[in-house]
């Protein structure tokens, strides 16, 4: 069995209880000092040598290198380095397989240098952070445990493969299955089909375990998940500043299998950012778009989904201000990834890959490690800024938003000067009829509504039709959300009423919906048309 050298740098200053309990414990525990042997700065016996030439020579003989930073940046050489960032530079240069680990205190507790010497390090790698010596403790744990199974000395499956004891094959949704095969057999010409039966089209897919239902099965599958895994739902919260405020203004727990999750999650974002709508200046088809491109939104927050951490107390987080959309989850990236590298091409590490395997099927994702590179791409085409992505507890994702966007990218569609026509509605509108509006938008009509009023023309359109000019997907939760109320405020109307569930059935502006949309084109409201 190769054992394996851990050398412990922090300032000298700084952390020698930690440093020393870091040590004691992955010595004596009874996993650990199988594997491991460690040095930190205590231990160097007296001999005739410098101690940062001697510091040196053992981060170059080690196998995993840890650094601890709090606020002190330490001594510094002549040349204004200390001997902790010249240990972390000789560690990077002999391409050690290094960790880091930092106290939670604010920049302004640290020293200019130390703040500086994070960032160098952020860099080159992905660290944790820290509230006390047993926090400490447990991430350094995990970071090894991980560090063992990669590299074969330890061998366990994945969650998502493990069986679950607890779930039967009644916990399934026929129902759901039944989506599952229908779709992906249209998206990725799945092999099998409804007809051959769960339990084989559960066994193509990997989802029994020695007869058991996996973990996965039940996230992608079950009749009640969360009954299984109570955080796996996903919380989205909409706050109108930019900073988390109570009371919150919109905050939904979504339940669900991971498909479910996917379009509620998306829907909630949809609802709630502009959308600009254009004319028929160049086609008979209504221009639209959104100040977010949908895709981006999707891909955001499938990523969340399917590469979280299953084992975690905490779930995934859409939250929704003023300036950016944050997805954050409780996950980290893989050794192979680091932040910048999931900005361009790269081999796919999936945590969770029977979740991915079948995210793919259904064409929520793709395999080859092009999310985070798609949705920077898409951003910056459209004149949005760059996302950033950083590890904060969690995987943390945020889109930026630009209504400006959306005019813009409607002006290109319809061939309409965008300020012009922006100037032409703030000369046209009185604060009269803005208050007016905005009161009856306020005590009546949601954002829904409004969004599906500013997709209308003359004519009449089915719900697919619908569906497919805002982007949408889930068709229950198309009519709940959008259909149903604009139905009941009398804004719509449908062309065979006396069967509502015709498959000819299509729908169309009352007189009531058509003056609501011509108030709502000529404020200054969200949903401009242009």
């Amino acid at each position: 069995m190769q054992r394996r050298k851990i050398f412990i740098s922090s300032v000298q200053s700084e952390f020698s209880d930690e440093r020393r309990m870091l040590a004691d414990y992955l010595q004596t525990d009874a996993l650990f000092r199988n594997f491991f042997d460690v040095f930190v700065f205590e231990d160097l016996p007296a001999k005739d040598q410098k101690p940062q030439t001697a510091y040196i020579e053992e981060v170059k003989q080690c196998d995993i290198f840890i650094l601890l930073i709090g606020k002190d940046y330490g001594f510094e050489f002549a040349d204004g380095i200390s001997p902790t960032q010249r240990e972390f530079e000789a560690a990077t240069e002999n391409n050690k397989y290094r960790l880091a680990f930092l106290t939670n205190h604010k920049k302004t507790e640290r020293q200019a240098k130390t703040n500086t010497f994070i960032s160098h390090v952020s860099d080159c790698i992905i660290y944790n952070s820290f509230a006390s010596p047993s926090e400490l403790l447990r991430s350094v744990y995990s970071a090894l445990v991980n560090f063992l199974s990669e590299n074969g000395d330890l061998r366990y499956e994945p969650f998502d493969k493990s069986a679950n004891r607890d779930a039967e094959i009644s916990d399934l949704s026929d129902e759901k299955i039944e989506w599952f095969v229908r779709r992906a057999k249209a998206e990725r010409n799945f092999p099998l089909a409804i007809e051959d039966g769960n339990e084989k089209i559960l066994t193509h897919l990997n989802l029994l375990n020695k007869g058991k239902l996996t973990n996965a099965a039940i996230l992608l599958f079950g009749k009640q998940p969360q009954r299984f895994f109570l955080t796996s739902e996903v919380k989205c919260a909409h706050f109108h500043g930019t900073n988390v405020q109570k009371p919150i203004p919109s905050y939904q727990v979504y339940k669900g299998n991971l498909f479910e999750l996917v379009d509620h999650a998306v829907d909630f974002v949809l609802s709630k950012i502009d959308l600009a709508v254009g004319t028929r200046n160049r086609s008979i088809e209504v221009p639209t778009a959104y100040e977010i491109p949908p895709e981006v939104v999707k891909e955001a927050i499938v990523n969340a989904i399917a590469h979280r951490n299953y084992d975690s107390t905490a779930s995934v987080q859409v939250m929704l201000f003023k300036d950016r959309l944050e997805v954050w989850n409780p996950g980290t990236l893989p050794p192979e990834l680091s932040i910048e590298t999931l900005k361009n091409s790269h081999g796919s590490y999936p945590r969770n890959p029977l979740i991915a395997d079948a995210l793919y099927y259904a064409h929520y994702i793709e395999r080859m490690g092009t999310g985070i590179e798609d949705i920077v791409k898409k951003c910056l085409k459209l004149g949005l800024p760059e996302p950033t992505f950083v590890m904060r507890d969690g995987f943390v994702s945020t889109i930026y938003r630009a209504q400006d966007v959306a005019f813009d990218k409607v002006k290109g569609d319809s061939g309409v000067d965008n300020t012009q026509v922006k100037e032409q509605v703030k000369e046209q509108v009185k604060e009269q009829v803005r208050e007016q509006v905005r009161e009856q938008v306020r005590e009546q009509v949601g954002e829904q509504v409004k969004k599906i009023l500013s997709v209308f023309g003359a004519e009449d359109y089915n719900i697919y039709d619908l569906m497919s000019k805002m982007n949408l997907k889930n068709r229950p939760k198309f009519s709940t959300n959008y259909i149903q109320p604009a139905l009941k405020l009398g804004l719509l109307e449908m062309t065979i009423p006396d069967k509502p569930n015709s498959r000819l059935q299509k729908y169309r502006l009352t007189q009531k919906g058509i003056d609501l949309k011509a108030k709502l084109q000529n404020s200054e409201y969200r949903l401009i048309t242009v």
